[in-house]
């Protein structure tokens, strides 16, 4: 097995899993040699992906805006030794909030942060007492500051970032690592259905995974390419805050409602 399969295996389980930033993270980490638990709401995709993989896979379908769906993941996994989480399923109701079904917007709640804490509630004490193990969160730059059409998927997105940058210091010396990879636009099905175009700097799927693994241990926060890096030096530490949130106003002009889940997918940024 190899360093990184010592510290962050023998299974890693990957939430999002069916295509964009999830499948990518899925293939890096098979060629990193890890066993993988892929999650995600449809069965078809997942079974691909597992078929194309030269490591051990079990697929769990599930919806993880649900109990059940969460209950379903704690039940495969309980008798697994997983070593590594990457949280990667995410909802983007898109549109005005007073426009919205609160259905939808609590879905969004439910899977963008129930989810990663009650992973994290799940795995984390497992991996502390064994002293090695990690957890990666998605998050965007949508949630660097309030973003209209997308307000809610905004507000999580800052939740979960936050959520990684304390678990990370709370777990620190502990050999378990945490990490928010906080991605700007990234080239999906998920945004490609969402965005009238590509915004500049939209990164493949397999860069943003590589980004995160590398800099997983190493930093408690990391944002994928030199342009999303720079627009995130600007957007959180020099602008007005005003003044940031009528630019990614401007990015969010782009988007186009939408019933289906934005999953692996980073609009607004």
């Amino acid at each position: 097995m190899t360093v990184f399969g010592r510290r962050y295996g023998p299974w890693a389980l990957v939430a999002g899993a069916s295509e964009g930033i999830g499948a990518a993270f899925a293939t890096a980490l098979a060629g990193r040699g890890l066993d993988l638990v892929l999650v995600a709401r449809r069965p078809g995709p997942l079974t691909i992906l597992a078929d194309r993989l030269a490591v051990r896979t079990l697929t769990v379908a599930v919806d993880l805006a649900t109990t059940a769906g969460l209950a379903a993941v704690e039940e495969a996994t309980r008798d697994l030794e997983v070593g590594l989480v990457v949280v990667n399923a995410a909802y983007s109701p898109i549109g005005r909030l007073i426009d919205q079904d609160p259905a939808e917007t609590l879905r969004a709640l439910d899977l963008n942060c129930r989810t990663p804490l009650l992973l994290a509630h799940r795995h984390l004490p497992a991996m502390a007492a064994r002293g090695r193990g990690g957890l990666i969160i998605m998050s965007s730059l949508a949630g660097l500051q309030g973003t209209p059409s997308i307000a809610i998927y905004a507000a999580t997105q800052a939740f979960g970032a936050v959520l990684a940058e304390g678990l990370w210091a709370e777990l620190r010396g502990s050999g378990v690592d945490v990490l928010a990879c906080v991605a700007g636009a990234v080239a999906t099905p998920g945004l490609d259905a969402t965005m009238g175009r590509r915004a500049p700097g939209t990164l493949e799927p397999e860069r943003v995974a590589a980004a995160a693994l590398g800099a997983l241990g190493r930093r408690p926060r990391t944002v994928p390419g030199t342009l999303m890096r720079i627009s995130a030096a600007l957007m959180a530490r020099l602008l007005p805050r005003r003044a940031a949130i009528a630019l990614i106003a401007g990015a969010a002009r782009d988007l186009t409602p939408s019933t289906q889940p934005a999953a692996n997918s980073q609009p607004g940024g």
